[in-house]
């Protein structure tokens, strides 16, 4: 009697552990996804004369890929200025003050139809009580140079469908994928748009902070990610779905691939990173095999979305 029950306590605490292994995913189709289309003030940085405004998505930094509006107003003369050269860079500190910071567009470009200065932002992780962000902006104005700085706030990514997911590839190189699009897909076949960049390592001893050649980061060029949509639900039995399109660069500097849901639920987008010569820096082909009441295996490389 007293072997069985050591056995029944076994297997008890086997199947426990698995259990707290596995994805609640019935607790996660209970979240919302909401969309967002307009651009509203995050920050406002007034610095001497001038005053410098920030737009995003909901009036929200994300952790993620994330559109900036930036916009410098001379407060008195009350000119927005259109011609000034302007750089952008975000920077984290951790609780050991190890300081860092994630993929951006440095320069920012001046769009003169919308009068605001535009660019990108992917933040690595959400602000909490052990990291902390910064923005430090630099603009002229009459051949002067100024620089400010601002603390601000990054909220975690509740729409999994803008995941994002960073690796060191087989080059040694540290890369970044961030889901732009679509926030809220459909059953049908989706565009499905990514950013990818890399961080540039530094080849000479940092100067004076913040030395701008230690935080360097750029877009990925001509490089394919291949695509591989799965449902990894032990009920889904790790189906795909057919007609995916891989994810190529287009004008825009973004990547472009089609995804093709034919349901709603949990789904993991299994990726092979290639570059221009067509070789694999990471990303690992996914089983084929239907099965029905075990958990989808996940390539090497994949980012989790859920609609």
């Amino acid at each position: 009697m007293k072997h069985l029950q050591v056995i029944v306590m076994a297997i008890f605490v086997v199947i426990s552990s698995c259990t707290l292994d596995k994805t609640d995913y019935e607790a996660e189709l209970n979240i919302e996804t909401t969309e967002y289309s307009t651009f509203e003030e995050v920050t406002i940085i007034n610095s001497g004369d001038y005053s410098i405004s920030i737009e995003a998505l909901n009036g929200t930094f994300y952790k993620g890929y994330n559109e900036i509006h930036l916009k410098v107003i001379n407060t008195k003369t009350d000119e927005n200025l259109e011609s000034s050269d302007v750089t952008f860079l975000p920077i984290m500190t951790d609780t050991n003050g190890n300081k860092s910071s994630c993929p951006h567009e440095y320069n920012l470009v001046y769009n003169d139809t919308e009068a605001y200065y535009v660019g990108y932002v992917v933040f690595t992780n959400d602000s909490d009580s052990v990291i902390d962000w910064q923005l430090y902006i630099n603009f002229t104005d009459n051949n002067q140079t100024h620089a400010v700085h601002q603390i601000i706030s990054v909220e975690a990514q509740t729409n999994k469908n803008l995941n994002m997911t960073a690796f060191t590839g087989n080059d040694t190189e540290q890369y970044f994928i961030a889901l732009v699009a679509p926030q809220s897909p459909r059953v049908a076949q989706n565009n499905l748009v990514a950013g990818i960049y890399k961080y540039n390592k530094p080849t000479t001893v940092a100067g004076v902070f913040p030395d701008v050649s230690q935080f360097s980061y750029s877009v990925v060029e001509n490089h394919t990610l291949l695509l591989d949509p799965r449902m990894p639900e032990p009920s889904m039995g790790n189906h795909s779905s057919p007609n995916n399109t891989d994810l190529t660069q287009q004008d825009n500097g973004l990547y472009l691939g089609v995804v093709n849901y034919t349901m709603t639920g949990n789904w993991t987008l299994n990726f092979i990173f290639k570059d221009e010569n067509q070789q694999i820096l990471k990303g690992t082909e996914v089983s084929t095999e239907f099965t029905p009441g075990i958990e989808g295996e996940k390539g090497e490389l994949f980012i989790d979305i859920l609609f």
